[in-house]
């Protein structure tokens, strides 16, 4: 339960995954992320190093992404991928499920590739925390279970809802209730569209433990609002 701005701030990763974003835009980030107390940052590939620096001395995590947005890289490249961000000082990873084997039902080639992957965030020291991105709103009930279940069984940290960037959706309750009641071995990051505090709030009810926002300050402001509303 959600009691006050800085517990939610806590949960959430301030998203910055924009083409265009450039180093201005990437200090801004994380300036603003000390400032309110963000969970992480989560920044292109391009941009880790540089957020590691901005962030030096916080205690502001850095996330970065592989095979985005769209999944269809190999798995070796996905997991060269995990590996040159976590050089790079990245702490955690959010990947790109291969979609068509979600779809499709391949669970050997997804298994390879989550394994791929896993192998190198789960040697460094300490481990590196992995997040499956599944586009939950692209995907049938049925299939969200076949990738929950495979990301639970190998020991993923996190399912995600999704990229933002895929034209079905974002996060969406009844999509966070299914990955949670399906991969009950991983923690829920919902990402995509959250935009409100009800809907940040709505997501962590509905088992989400992470957000994944672009608007976190927003939200954030929001909140405060509301908490302050209640009490007069």
């Amino acid at each position: 339960m959600i009691q006050n701005a800085k517990q939610l701030a806590k949960t959430i990763d301030y998203t910055l995954l924009s083409a265009t974003a450039c180093a201005s835009d990437i200090a801004k980030l994380c300036s603003e992320a000390k400032q309110w107390g963000f969970f992480a940052v989560c920044v292109h590939p391009r941009w880790v190093s540089y957020a590691v620096d901005q962030l030096g001395g916080s205690d502001v995590k850095v996330v970065s992404v592989a095979g985005f947005p769209f999944g269809t890289n190999m798995p070796k490249i996905k997991a060269a991928e995990a590996r040159e961000v976590i050089f790079a000082g990245a702490d955690e990873v959010d990947i790109v499920a291969d979609l068509a084997s979600v779809i499709g039902k391949d669970g050997g080639y997804l298994r390879n590739e989550f394994v791929d992957v896993l192998k190198v965030c789960k040697v460094m020291k300490p481990p590196v925390v992995l997040k499956v991105i599944i586009e939950a709103a692209a995907l049938s009930p049925d299939q969200i279970q076949f990738v929950c279940e495979i990301a639970s069984d190998l020991g993923v940290d996190f399912v995600k809802t999704s990229t933002g960037f895929n034209s079905a959706g974002g996060a969406r309750v009844e999509d966070v209730k299914l990955m949670k009641q399906f991969a009950p071995r991983c923690k829920i990051k919902a990402a995509g569209g959250i935009k409100t505090a009800k809907q940040a709030l709505d997501m962590l009810d509905a088992g989400a433990e992470r957000l994944g926002c672009s608007a976190a300050i927003g939200i954030i402001e929001e909140f405060s609002a509301m908490l302050a509303g209640s009490t007069t």
